[in-house]
């Protein structure tokens, strides 16, 4: 299962991802959680201090390395310096799973110990004062995004990834490469208006979406939402001394969490599963194909003196049951 959690700034997204991250590793899944943000918070919620979390390995710093490994046999890539971002797997790349040891999660993920189990941490890096004014924060999100695209996942499997703020998932084809995504959203016009720019954005790309409803205090925030956003409100999360706590650096063990929340935290993943079922891996190949062919004509071909539309293996479908170099 790949699950994104978005929304604006402040909204509390990164909080909620982590969140859920704990509950999924305190059930013993498998998870992959990617601080996909500009702002690199993920680490931090999930219990590490400032230290630990500058220290982590960057994906954007190894984007060579984690080219030349999904590379693999494929002969439609002459070289690891031809791929981009968008670049599909084909007869021959290193795909890659969920629970395997592998050259990307050599390099780039590093276990966070959780009091209810552990998980593998992936981050993209910080936008650092060396990226200003030449690059965009999307050469770092293309690493997660080529992991992504050649990931073969299954049930009971997560990838949680805590995506950059805002409408800024739509500057690549990164916004399509989920089951479910979870817009987190407060009960104020700011927060519904994120909402409304996405849903327009994605839709359509057959993105499922869902809103969490974040600070809700009482009924008329509750009312408000409902108002708002429909059935596309799946469940609302109000105050937590537990979280409070952790963002003192002291958070109690994760069992204490509050009823309400832990309930909360439950329908989410009940909702993530249901979206297995439905899941279309021609469409998801498809849509590979059409981001990175209008990459390739807009920028890339340019950029890599190649014809990346031959990268394109026509026969070739991302799925379940496809060997580890395909």
């Amino acid at each position: 299962m790949k699950i994104a959690f978005v929304g604006k700034g402040g909204s509390g997204k990164t909080t909620l991802s982590s969140l859920f991250i704990r509950h999924l590793a305190a059930t013993g899944a498998p998870v992959v959680a990617v601080d996909a943000d500009i702002n690199q918070h993920l680490g931090p919620a999930l219990g590490l201090d400032e230290a630990e979390a500058a220290a982590w390995p960057a994906m954007g710093e190894r984007l060579a390395l984690i080219k030349d490994c999904l590379r693999g046999s494929n002969p439609r890539i002459s070289s690891a310096d031809t791929m981009i971002k968008t670049t599909p797997p084909g007869e021959g790349s290193r795909l890659l799973r969920v629970r395997e040891d592998n050259p990307v999660h050599d390099a780039c993920a590093r276990p966070v110990e959780l009091d209810g189990g552990a998980v593998r941490l992936m981050v993209t890096g910080p936008f650092t004062e060396a990226d200003l004014g030449v690059a965009c924060y999307h050469s770092k999100t293309g690493a997660v995004e080529l992991y992504l695209n050649h990931l073969v996942d299954g049930p009971d499997e997560y990838v949680v990834v805590d995506m950059t703020a805002g409408s800024d998932s739509f500057a690549s084809g990164l916004f399509t490469r989920f089951d479910i995504t979870f817009l987190v959203a407060e009960p104020t016009r700011k927060g519904i208006s994120v909402y409304r720019q996405y849903k327009e954005y994605a839709r359509d790309f057959g993105v499922a979406l869902k809103v969490v409803g974040n600070k809700v205090q009482g009924q008329d925030d509750l009312d408000f939402l409902r108002a708002e956003v429909g059935e596309d409100l799946l469940v609302t999360v109000g105050h937590s001394d537990w979280v409070r706590a952790l963002e003192k650096g002291r958070p109690p063990r994760f069992e204490l969490l509050e009823d309400a929340n832990r309930r909360a935290l439950h329908r989410l993943r009940t909702a993530a599963d249901a979206t297995y079922e439905l899941r279309d891996w021609e469409r998801y190949t498809r849509q590979m194909v059409q981001f990175h062919l209008k990459n390739a004509q807009l920028w890339g071909n340019e950029r890599t003196g190649a014809d990346l539309a031959a990268q394109v293996d026509p026969s070739f479908v991302l799925r379940e049951g496809v060997t580890a170099t395909a």
